[in-house]
């Protein structure tokens, strides 16, 4: 949150210099305050997991949100009751007439699959285009962020020969983003995908710039410039034993999967799992609500005009 500080305030002026977020008195009276909306588009096939770990972070703010958790379309998951997705989610065409501060769409374990081949790719399609009239701003995950760089600026993704599993150290490009406000230089963050779009890509839009990236895991986070759009191709909701239990879950299932990087101590299935990412996935999140989300959308969500 801001703080409050009187208008002439000498100090005022250095802490905006300094890209620190201080609200004078005069624009402070002006705020009309309400709770925001934000919607989850879950994705994931284990659904109420994922629920858990996206709001353990949206709850880390002072800010009151009201969620409401989203479908792609009616059908029943494999991995989810259908008593749990028919009285707490709503199905896209649902809502499709109402405009949202916040929209959170998942990943999705479709790495291997062509766009035009996933079953609902119509549907999403739909959908992100929606998101750019009706949501301020919308916040993209790992399959969903590589599917939207495909969708709006055409740029594909290779698909790597070895799955990228483990824990990456990655360097924040623009440190006075407000994205990137109280990260540490380098930072922590885990990732789980099989798809990569190359750095030199992203370098063709000149509407996205690249926030944090790693040398062995490539960009990890990209928003546009005016913040409609926020792109992040790694998990930094994930558990301390989510990429635990998918090596387990792969090496079960007799896939030989590579052992998670930079994850157990001495990168050791038999040894406890090194947590590092925690921060600086409860900042992103707050910061994404907060800059992205809280100081930009309209008080009349009605007036939500479409982003460029």
């Amino acid at each position: 949150m801001p703080i409050r500080v009187p208008t002439e305030l000498p100090a005022l002026e250095g802490l905006l210099q300094e890209n620190i977020f201080a609200m004078d008195m005069d624009r402070a009276v002006q705020q009309n305050i309400r709770p925001l909306e934000v919607g989850i588009l879950n994705l994931m096939p284990n659904k109420i997991e994922t629920e858990l770990q996206i709001l353990r972070l949206l709850s880390n703010t002072p800010l009151q949100i009201n969620i409401r958790l989203l479908r792609i379309d009616d059908t029943v998951p494999k991995h989810t009751p259908v008593s749990h997705m028919n009285a707490f989610y709503h199905v896209f065409s649902e809502v499709k007439e109402s405009k949202f501060d916040g929209l959170i769409v998942t990943g999705a374990p479709l790495g291997n699959i062509a766009y035009e081949e996933v079953l609902y790719w119509d549907k999403m399609k739909e959908l992100m285009d929606w998101a750019k009239s009706n949501v301020q701003s919308t916040f993209y995950l790992c399959w969903a962020a590589h599917a939207a760089l495909y969708h709006f600026f055409n740029l594909d993704r290779v698909v790597r020969d070895n799955k990228l599993s483990g824990v990456f150290e990655h360097k924040v490009r623009n440190k006075k983003h407000e994205l990137m406000r109280g990260f540490d230089p380098m930072f922590w963050a885990p990732h789980s995908r099989v798809g990569e779009v190359k750095l030199s890509d992203y370098a063709k839009v000149e509407t996205l710039e690249i926030l944090a990236d790693s040398d062995d895991a490539g960009v990890y986070l990209a928003a546009t410039h005016d913040k409609r759009m926020v792109l992040v191709t790694g998990h930094p909701e994930y558990d301390p034993d989510t990429l635990a239990s998918e090596y387990y879950r792969d090496n079960g299932l007799g896939l030989s999967p590579a052992i998670p990087e930079n994850y157990f101590e001495a990168d050791d299935p038999d040894r406890d799992v090194q947590m590092r990412w925690k921060s600086h996935g409860n900042l992103l999140f707050t910061n994404w609500l907060n800059y992205c989300v809280y100081q930009t959308t309209p008080f009349d969500l009605s007036t939500l005009s479409e982003s460029v």
